[in-house]
Order: structure tokens, then sequence, then C-alpha cells
């Protein structure tokens, strides 16, 4: 069949281990490109994973060697990877170009060029051979010279994050719409046990967001709270490749200050909404110590504190220190040298240094990783730590425009991932309410992880009326009263559900799907197994 009939379209799948092998070129690109060592606010360039693809492909295709039958070789198709992303062949217009150089260097191979799976083996050896190219010396500084081609954004470039996340029983696809206009929210539920698979299930994720976005003009960067320190481990280094960062995502509060203060701006703002936002940050400094004696004089107290600290530093973002030392003065004088429950709070806020007095990143601008795998999981330090870097997201998003948005999608900024969630569920926390109800129309989505579906019940916020996609896998035990919240479903239905959650195996979820009950065809949930991406 001629080449003229040759389709490039979302069907062509990528070639098993493609990613593993561009590793070494992807490394050498980015040394080439980056100065040995950046200031601490500036973070090194990190090349897409699609990029360095693209790259590859163009320097294959521009090379002259006649094609032959023996260039269709017979590699397997990757069942984790699924489809190239659509960028590889539409960023910048230049699937034209692709077209026309597959055509020309395989003018004369006699093949099937409808097919699919022999597009597929072609793009994957033609990747395969400008990174071999490429790698050959001299082969990067000869690529380096020409200007990589740039376009303007436009909102026909919003990606479409449709993320694969495994496959069903019957091996097809199955897929998260994150972002098209049809569907409600984003926001995402997960539940699993220890040797669920959950940590898993969670890169994932990321690593669908970030090759779906992180080439284009609308990247979705992220924020993860790392309880367990897994994505924080160096051992563990290789898993930042698949969100397309590197270890300088990775902030350590036990070794540096978080790169950004959690302190809101007054400059030049009215006296009275200082006043409402002392209130709000005394009560969630009281928040975080629960458990502490705190009477209202001490909150009264302490809210007066926040006013003359930022009154004294000309209404600038301030520092638990200038709070500690205002809240003092207000005591009588033979107390001050006594702690009582409100001091004790600040004290170690003070002393553990977690935060900077300035910016020096752009939380959503960035991929950041805080690692919270050396803190007590519920003491104060580590619910301080998400509770004022959430509070730190909202002021952001307070001041960013609508989201962008075409015809079928809406543009996804930024996804903020809480794994060992029920720690930060189980006391009224209104930043987080904030940020799930208002931050969608600014683009942003949360993603929360706990060990037990019931952890998700909460009183001070109903997070199933929020939760688009809840995927529930291996639990311990099963909450009847959550599973009819998340799946709208009792008596035989129920007992079915059940069951199949118990049937379970790590890698394996149950999440809800209505398609087929709205039918009278099935269920109103399926089972996905997921990708193993570490």
């Amino acid at each position: 069949m001629t080449v003229d009939n040759l389709v490039i379209d979302n069907s062509i799948k990528s070639i098993e281990g493609i990613t593993e092998q561009l590793i070494d070129l992807k490394t050498a690109v980015e040394q080439r490109i980056n100065l040995h060592q950046y200031p601490s606010d500036i973070r090194p360039v990190v090349i897409s994973q699609v990029g360095i693809m693209r790259m590859c492909l163009i320097a294959g295709l521009s090379d002259k060697t006649p094609r032959t039958e023996k260039d269709i070789p017979d590699n397997q198709m990757s069942l984790a990877s699924g489809a190239y992303w659509a960028t590889l062949f539409t960023k910048s217009k230049i699937g034209a170009l692709i077209e026309a150089l597959l055509k020309m260097r395989y003018h004369d191979v006699d093949a099937d060029w409808k097919s699919s799976a022999v597009v597929s083996r072609v793009i994957g050896r033609e990747i395969l051979r400008g990174r071999d190219l490429l790698m050959q010396e001299g082969g990067i500084d000869d690529w380096l010279r020409f200007s990589p081609l740039r376009g303007g954004a436009s909102t026909s470039d919003i990606p479409v994050l449709n993320l694969c996340v495994g496959s069903y029983g019957d091996d097809m696809p199955a897929t998260l719409d994150i972002n098209s206009r049809a569907i409600a929210n984003t926001q995402i539920l997960v539940a699993g046990t220890t040797g669920s698979g959950k940590s898993n299930l969670l890169a994932v994720l990321l690593q669908q967001m970030r090759s779906a976005s992180s080439d284009t003009h609308y990247p979705v960067n992220f924020l993860l709270f790392d309880y367990k320190g897994e994505f924080s481990d160096p051992a563990n280094a290789a898993w930042l490749s698949h969100f397309d960062t590197d270890s300088s995502a990775i902030l350590n509060p036990m070794e540096h200050p978080l790169p950004f203060t959690p302190f809101k701006d007054f400059s030049g703002k009215p006296v009275n909404e200082l006043n409402l936002y002392s209130t709000t940050m005394a009560t969630a400094l009281l928040a975080i110590a629960s458990g502490a004696k705190i009477s209202a004089n001490m909150d009264n107290r302490l809210s007066e504190a926040i006013v003359n600290a930022y009154k004294a530093n000309q209404m600038k973002p301030v520092n638990f220190k200038m709070i500690f030392d205002h809240y003092n003065r207000l005591l009588p004088e033979k107390k001050q040298g006594e702690m009582d429950s409100v001091k004790s709070v600040l004290n170690q806020l003070v002393n553990n240094n977690i935060f900077a007095d300035e910016d020096k990143i752009d939380l959503v601008k960035t991929c950041n990783i805080i690692n919270l795998g050396r803190f007590e999981k519920n003491g104060i330090i580590a619910k301080a730590i998400v509770y004022f870097v959430i509070s730190k997201l909202n002021n952001i998003y307070e001041q960013l425009p609508k989201q962008a948005m075409n015809d079928e999608r809406v543009e996804i900024r930024h996804f903020t991932i809480i794994d060992e969630a029920h720690y930060m569920l189980g006391f009224e926390n209104k930043p987080l309410k904030n940020l799930i109800a208002v931050g969608r129309n600014k683009g942003m989505s949360i993603i929360l992880a706990t060990q037990n579906m019931e952890d998700f019940k909460s009183k001070s916020i109903d997070f199933y009326a929020n939760a688009q996609y809840p995927l529930i896998m291996k639990q311990q035990q099963q909450n009847d009263a959550v599973l009819k919240d998340l799946f709208g479903v009792s008596g035989s239905q129920l007992q079915e559900l059940k069951q199949a959650i118990t049937n379970l195996q790590k890698g394996e979820l149950i999440t809800r799907d209505t398609s087929l009950a709205e039918l009278g065809l099935g269920t109103c949930w399926k089972k996905i197994k997921v990708s193993h991406l570490i």
C-alpha cells in the first residue's frame, strides 16, 4: 500500500520502554543547556519527555539514509504508556512536517500504511534513530544550533487531560477525563490500605497529567505533600523523570526553610482586611494545636498580636517570631516569662524555622514535593506545613485570572496532592475547603489520598459532593454509608460492590462509572487494573 495513505492520529501507540531508552539523551541535553550551578530561587531546565521524543523524531526523519521494509521492526507495543501524547505531532503545527518527512523517507517501502500498528512501529524506529544520531559526538551541539519551533499560546492548544490510568477487565484503556467541559469537577479521592498500590496510582496520575501538558503552553504543575517520604527519597530519584521534573523539586523543611512565606502582604490594603485575616490565622494556629487548652482571651490576644506584628512591619508579611514577640508583649509583665498553650505552639514553629520570610518560588508555576517523612505525621509541625501551604495556595489563586477554556476543554493549572490526607481531615480546615470550593474556577484540582474510605466522611466539609472520581483500592474495612454516598447504591447492588472491593488485588481499584447503569446494562462501577510505573 502506498505511503500516501499514511494516517497519524490518536491511535498511534508508543513502543515498549521508549521512555527508558531516551533517559541518557534527556540527561545529556539537560546537562548541555543548564549551568553548573543556579541560585537557590532558580531551578535548572527540565526537558519534557514529549519534547525529547519530538526532538528525536525530527532528527531521525532528517537522516537521508534510504529506508527499507527492515525499518518497520516488530516492536512490542506498550500497554502501560498507551498512545503518544497528541503534542508530539501537533505542537507548533509540526504535524504536517512530520507527515511529509515520513512520506519522503518511506516512499518506496511497501506496507499497510493505514495500519496504526505499522505507523506506530515506524514512529518508534525513527525516534530511536534520532536518539542514536544525537548521541553521536557533536550531535546535540549540532541540533541546539537550530532554534526550536515556537508558537504563541492559544486556547485551542489547551491539552486534553484524558488520563490513562490502566485497563478494564477487557484490556480496554481506562481513562479519567480531567478537563472536559462535560464533567462537573476534577477532584479525586483515593482510598487504599498499605500495600494496595496507592503510591503507584498517585505516580501514574502525576505522570499522565505531566506528559499530557508539560510540553504545552498550559502545563499542569503540582504540589505533593509526601508524608511517607517515598517520592523525596534519593533512592527513588528516577521516579521524578516520569513527572518531567528533577530533584530540585524536592523541598525538605527539616533541612531548609520552605522558599516562600505563608503570610499575606497587606501593603496598601485596608486595616479591616487585616483584622479579618488575623482572626482566621489565629483560628488556624489554634486548630493545629488540637488538644491544647486555649481560652477565649488567648484567642483574642493572638489575633491582636498578628495585627500588631503587621503594623510594626509596615503591613508586609510577618513571621512566627514576630507574632510570638507581640503576643508576649500583650501578656501581663509577670507572665511574660511563662509558657502558655499559644506560646508553646508559636515556639515550636519558630524553632523549626519551616518557612522563609519572602517568596523565592511561585508555587503554582513550579512543581514541588514537600518531604514530611521525618516529621510526626499528626504533630504540630506537619499540620502547620500542610495547613499554611494550602493557605498560601489560596492567596495565590485569589490573584489569578479565571482559567482559560475553549468549546471542549478548560485549563487546569495545578494539582495539589495530599497523601495520608486523613491527618488533615480531622479538624476544621478552612483553607482546604476554599481550595476545593473556590479553586476550580481558577484551574485548580486536588487529590486526597488516605488509607480508609471512611476518612472522607468529615463533619466540616462534604468531600463526596466534590469528588468526580472516587478511586477505591484494597480496604481493611468498608463503610456502608460512605459507599452509598460515593456510588449511590443500596440493597443487593451495595453487597455486590462490597464483594468487588473485597476481591481487589494489589494495583486494582473500583471507581464510579454510571454510563452502562444508566442504560440498564450493568453496574454503576468498574474495576481498573492500574498501570505499573514505580
